[in-house]
């Protein structure tokens, strides 16, 4: 465990901050819906939640150069932190959105420092725990802080006034860490013409995998609560498809790396629509719908880094950097479309039209993949990258990831 002190207060701040955030991204459709707000204007929030999370993956590497990494994190997340407490202030659709967007630009800001941070401390030995642990608490923060909703009614201002705090208080042990700070982070390079002439299944797998996990993340607690299940079994369904995503990442993963990763995404992505469509045709209530939902979490969430895995197999190891980059803002442009789209079919088919449309989605990505099985062969296994976790998961800004592999480091006393 000598690789955790380094890193301990980034992790603390990490948990504690994703934790508010996973109990406002399950509180505000729930709000939202509770408000009268239509369908629409609740994918709206999702959408600009997504607009504003390019925008800070454009933006938040001049911001870091100016300020340096500690002044932008406190700054980012004192902003996020007043906007998660004027939802309650200030209920209405367009304030909501504004809100969304700054919230969407200050996490990823968040990541970009938090992740360079992480890489900066880790060592060639280290860096894949280090960034497999940092993936974990992703997952655990945002899971913990959906639950955190059975405690109190979304039409109360708890929620909100909780995620604030939760989000204030992760700054507490960054801001006091003694660490150094690491070096200045990388410009993103945003090249989807290169990536689209590297691997065509990378780009539109990470675009389609957005229009549809995108649709997920900003309509299900609404689309929950319209098949019947009260906002606290709406909490409990959302953290069941959760943890279902999370669990198979890692198995599909290295499943991927045995075989063509295509076939891989196209089992899952046939998984996602059928079960997208059973949701959509039987409209189930209770305990099967909360089944149904760990299916297609396990099924769906994974799609993303089997899609980026494929991306780096074909990409040049110097610009893993420039890779990574455009597969995350490719999927936050289509993280942006499908809440607006899918909200539209949710308003004709409450509940199901949210997953008629992810079935839909998956189902034409998956015609994709298979006609690209026929035009080209995949790599040779010697030519294929291990699954990394870490590089493959959407939580990351893709601008700290390192372009090519440090040299080794001596062994003490050689």
């Amino acid at each position: 465990m000598a690789w955790l002190p380094p890193v301990a207060s980034l992790l603390a701040g990490v948990a504690l901050l994703l934790v508010g955030h996973g109990l406002l991204t399950l509180a505000l459709p729930l709000r939202g819906e509770a408000e009268g707000f239509d369908p629409v204007a609740i994918g709206a929030l999702g959408a600009a939640y997504y607009a504003g999370f390019v925008a800070g993956c454009l933006h938040g590497p001049h911001l870091v150069r100016r300020a340096g990494h500690v002044r932008t994190f406190a700054a980012v997340v004192c902003g996020v932190s007043a906007a998660a407490a004027a939802y309650p202030l200030a209920v209405s659709e367009a304030a909501w959105i504004v809100l969304r967007f700054a919230f969407g630009y200050g996490l990823a800001v968040f990541y970009l420092v938090v992740e360079s941070w992480l890489n900066d401390r880790a060592t060639n030995t280290t860096r894949g725990v280090i960034m497999s642990a940092y993936i974990m608490v992703n997952h655990v923060a945002l899971t913990g802080g959906q639950l955190l909703l059975l405690a109190w009614p979304v039409e109360g201002f708890q929620p909100f006034v909780l995620g604030s705090v939760l989000i204030s208080v992760a700054a507490i042990p960054v801001a006091l860490t003694r660490q150094a700070q690491p070096a200045p982070v990388t410009e993103v390079r945003f090249r989807p013409g290169r990536l689209w002439a590297a691997s065509p299944v990378g780009l539109m797998g990470s675009l389609m995998v957005g229009v549809a996990n995108g649709a997920f993340w900003g309509l299900a607690p609404i689309a929950a609560t319209d098949f019947g299940l009260s906002h606290e079994e709406a909490a409990i369904f959302m953290s069941v498809a959760v943890i279902a995503g999370a669990a198979t990442q890692a198995p599909v993963g290295r499943l991927s790396d045995r075989m063509d990763r295509r076939l891989v995404l196209a089992a899952l992505l046939g998984g996602s629509a059928l079960t997208g469509l059973a949701i959509f045709l039987l409209a189930p209530a209770g305990l099967a719908l909360t089944l149904l939902g760990a299916a297609f979490g396990a099924f769906a969430l994974p799609c993303y880094s089997i899609a980026a895995a494929h991306a780096y197999d074909h990409a040049d190891p110097a610009d893993y950097v420039g890779t990574a980059s455009s597969l995350l803002l490719v999927n936050g442009v289509g993280s942006i479309a499908g809440p607006l789209a899918a909200a539209f079919l949710l308003r004709g088919w409450p509940g199901g039209g949210l997953y008629l449309f992810t079935a839909a989605t998956h189902a034409i990505l998956l015609g994709f993949v298979l006609w690209r099985l026929t035009r080209r062969a995949a790599p040779p296994e010697q030519a294929r990258e291990s699954f990394d976790l870490a590089a493959t998961a959407p939580a990351s800004v893709g601008a700290v990831i390192p372009p090519e592999p440090a040299p080794l480091e001596p062994e003490p006393g050689s």
